[in-house]
């Protein structure tokens, strides 16, 4: 199936990247949350976002209105009738996705492929919410979704053969490199393989080893990361990184995955990093 109509599920960070990044490659999508203040903020943060790239030479005005011009923005559901593949990117909440993949169900077209942006939680728990868990799948898109190319196609008990062909073929008419998972896989690979890694981090941090600052300085030129493991939490947000942790942990029982006690205290904190000025870092 060519993908011709995309509907975005969520207004947040990742939901109107992933809008920004259809309408960039000619696609006409919509893009839904819950009120209208929310998606007029998002559509605002896109237009600002595009204006900064014009400013930067990397775009042209003409560019900016066509982008535009393919976003629409609404806070009724109702709008993914006809709609051919939809992903969503809200809250890493399973009851909420559930909810939000039963009512899909019952409002989209019957071939249409249901798609979850989750970093962690189960696609078969949520393909069961539906009456068409073999077209519902995961589609993990990285931060900032119209500049990293990777996505990961992720698998449930039922997805079918299609299914995962259609997905896989849309991300690369996106401009991306999916990778396909063989199983159901809680966090992907790149979410799992960092789990550690970015709990170890913040481990050191805690037991006041070193700043913030060095402890990424160190790993990024001792083990040739782009960007230091604490800034990363701080982009993915430290509420985001603890929901992976206590899925990965609940599920795997594995204390690598454990939740470290300084993450969960930031966040009680109310220090969810980049998003709100304040994490490992200040903003």
């Amino acid at each position: 199936m060519d993908i011709k109509k995309p509907f975005v599920v969520g207004a947040g960070i990742m939901g109107a990247g992933i809008g920004q990044l259809c309408a960039q490659n000619g696609l006409d999508v919509i893009v839904s949350d819950i009120s209208d203040d929310i998606v007029s903020k998002a559509k605002n943060k896109i237009t600002i976002g595009l204006q900064k790239r014009i400013e930067k030479g990397k775009i042209t005005q003409e560019d900016m209105d066509s982008v535009l011009a393919k976003m629409s923005w609404t806070a009724d559901l109702n709008q993914a009738a006809d709609c051919d593949f939809v992903v969503e990117a809200v809250l890493e909440d399973i009851n909420l996705k559930k909810d939000i993949f039963q009512r899909l169900d019952s409002i989209c077209r019957p071939d249409a492929i249901l798609a979850s942006n989750t970093t962690a939680l189960s696609v078969s728990e949520i393909g069961a919410a539906t009456q068409r868990p073999d077209k519902v799948i995961g589609m993990h898109f990285f931060n900032p979704a119209v500049i990293m190319k990777l996505v990961e196609i992720i698998r449930g008990d039922d997805t079918s053969d299609e299914t995962v062909a259609t997905t896989k073929e849309f991300a690369e008419k996106l401009g991306k490199s999916p990778i396909v998972t063989f199983k159901e896989a809680p966090a992907g690979i790149v979410s799992r393989v960092l789990a550690g890694l970015l709990n170890e981090a913040a481990m050191v941090y805690a037991d006041g080893i070193a700043s913030a600052e060095d402890i990424d300085e160190a790993m990024k030129l001792g083990a040739g990361l782009p960007m230091g493991p604490l800034a990363l939490i701080d982009m993915i947000g430290l509420d985001i990184h603890l929901a992976k942790m206590e899925t990965l942990y609940g599920k795997l029982q594995d204390e690598r995955y454990r939740p470290p006690a300084i993450i969960q205290k930031m966040v009680a904190e109310g220090k969810l990093g980049k998003k709100v000025g304040q994490g490992f870092y200040k903003y």
